[in-house]
């Protein structure tokens, strides 16, 4: 296991910044999501971490030592790409331990690693297939076998899962929890998916523009969010948003709010009431019936297309009034900056 320190870290292409002014400190076993949208710096920053990308300013240690000058062989990490980048003719066990294979290990250290890394995730009775007989989840099973059998302090996973179906995306996220449970090495994962991000981290990293938005755990980034963005992007479905001026009642004793400019509430914490009640006024708009909840998409003056999430059935239907009442200890407050006035 590692301690990965990033120090006022950057990384420039010509006159654009891509990483600015990154500083983060991750602890042994951690498991660290980095999450943001295309273009957010995310990859570019976890490609620094692994040696593939030069620094342009700044610092990455692991366990106190400098990594900047240091190879990627050298940095005792593996990396488990979006591609497989598997060899097509040789079998699942080759595949694995090739890395050893061309350092010259023993041949009985070779089938230990091998054998050991297949038990862990499943791959036993595949050893002899070649990657062409393979589900696209056991491809990458064997892409995160082989980052196993080198033993590495550290893992970077670069959006794994981006080329698997729904239903396997599922099963590999649970795959890729297990593994870290069962091994306790610290893993740093690259994804846009916010889903990934909040079921599999330990503490997630929000990126927008090369620039660290926030970092928390799950619920702390869920439940307060430091500014609109993070807001914007986190939960799903995402965070109803909308100008003070909309609202038909006070909002007693919230302080805080005094200063905001916007407000938001997450869709579980605005409840669909009849009309004339409640602190906003609307008209059904669509019903989304998904067993379990029911998504309420009410378009209100002024503030637009809001959502309810309701547990169960519901009996309204598209076009019908109703009123809408906020969850008043679950409202977040934002200034014109778009900063959280909750988070402050």
């Amino acid at each position: 296991m590692a301690r990965i320190d990033i120090d006022s870290l950057y990384k420039r292409f010509g006159a654009e910044t891509v990483i600015n002014d990154v500083n983060l400190s991750f602890e042994e076993g951690d498991f660290i999501v980095l999450v943001g949208p295309s273009g957010c710096g995310k990859s570019t920053l976890l490609r620094m971490i692994a040696g593939l990308e030069s620094i342009s300013a700044g610092e990455i240690r692991m366990d106190g030592k400098r990594m900047n000058e240091l190879p990627p062989r050298d940095r005792d990490i593996a990396m488990v790409f979006q591609s497989y980048a598997l060899y097509p003719h040789m079998d699942v066990a080759r595949n694995m331990g090739f890395s050893m294979e061309i350092q010259g290990r023993p041949e009985e250290e070779k089938r230990s690693k091998i054998e050991q890394a297949a038990e862990v995730l499943g791959l036993n009775r595949l050893l002899q297939r070649l990657p062409r007989a393979l589900s696209g989840g056991q491809r990458q099973r064997v892409a995160m076998g082989r980052a196993i059998v080198r033993d590495p302090s550290a893992f970077l996973f670069d959006e794994p899962l981006s080329n698997l179906d729904a239903a396997l995306r599922v099963e590999m996220r649970l795959e890729i929890a297990r593994l870290h449970q069962q091994l306790g090495t610290t893993m740093v994962y690259v994804t846009h998916d916010q889903v990934e991000a909040l079921t599999l981290a330990d503490r997630i990293v929000v990126l927008d523009g090369g620039v660290v938005q926030q970092v928390g755990t799950p619920m702390e980034l869920y439940e307060s969010p430091a500014n609109l963005f993070v807001a914007r992007f986190i939960g799903s479905p995402t965070m109803n948003l909308m100008d003070i001026k909309v609202l038909a009642q006070p909002l007693g004793e919230q302080a805080f709010l005094s200063e905001a400019s916007q407000l938001g509430i997450r869709p579980e914490h605005l409840t669909p009431v009849d009309a004339g009640e409640g602190h906003l006024q609307g008209r059904v708009e669509v019903v989304e019936r998904l067993g379990a909840d029911s998504f309420i998409y009410a378009q209100v003056p002024g503030a637009g297309r809001l959502l309810c999430r309701s547990k169960g059935n519901t009996s309204l239907k598209p076009g019908v009034p109703l009123g809408l009442h906020l969850d008043l200890p679950h409202l977040h407050g934002f200034d014109e900056q778009g900063q959280s006035l909750r988070h402050a």
